[in-house]
């Protein structure tokens, strides 16, 4: 089983993100994937995930959104977390900011990895006391520990 971790690595946290708009946030993020040679063409990592938000929006309410994408262009399972105090135009479920972003990269190949890693997170970021928690949250180690 995945924890988060495995595929949550420091450089993948951004406690202030700059971005106010889906694309720019999902972006921003998508970048350390790419500094930290997880991902190896933005370009395409970012088309999988702009497909999947066509979809539907994975702007899933509460002010959070786990934005994913499974691709050829990543090398491993990886998973950013950007917060953003502003807040960010998501096109959610409510209508309202996102505050707290997920964003899961898969490679093509895993079978239901980001399923799994979407699960863990839903579960912890339904509760109202989790999502304060990552709005004031400094620290990757109370990250790790609020999702274990």
């Amino acid at each position: 089983m995945t924890e988060i971790r495995d595929v949550l690595k420091t450089a993948f946290i951004n406690f202030d993100l700059a971005a106010t708009d889906k694309q720019a946030a999902i972006s921003e993020l998508a970048n350390t994937f790419v500094t930290e040679g997880v991902v190896n063409n933005e370009n395409v990592y970012l088309e999988a995930v702009m497909k999947r938000e066509e979809e539907s929006t994975t702007g899933i309410g509460f002010g959070v959104a786990i934005p994913h994408g499974k691709s050829a262009a990543v090398t491993e399972a990886s998973l950013a977390f950007g917060r953003s105090q502003a807040g960010i135009q998501y096109d959610s479920m409510d209508g309202k900011p996102v505050h707290l972003m997920f964003l899961i990269a898969v490679p093509e190949t895993s079978n239901d990895e980001h399923l799994k890693i979407l699960s863990k997170l839903s579960r912890k970021l339904m509760h109202d006391d989790i999502r304060q928690k990552l709005m004031t949250v400094t620290d990757v180690e109370e990250i790790y520990q609020i999702f274990e």
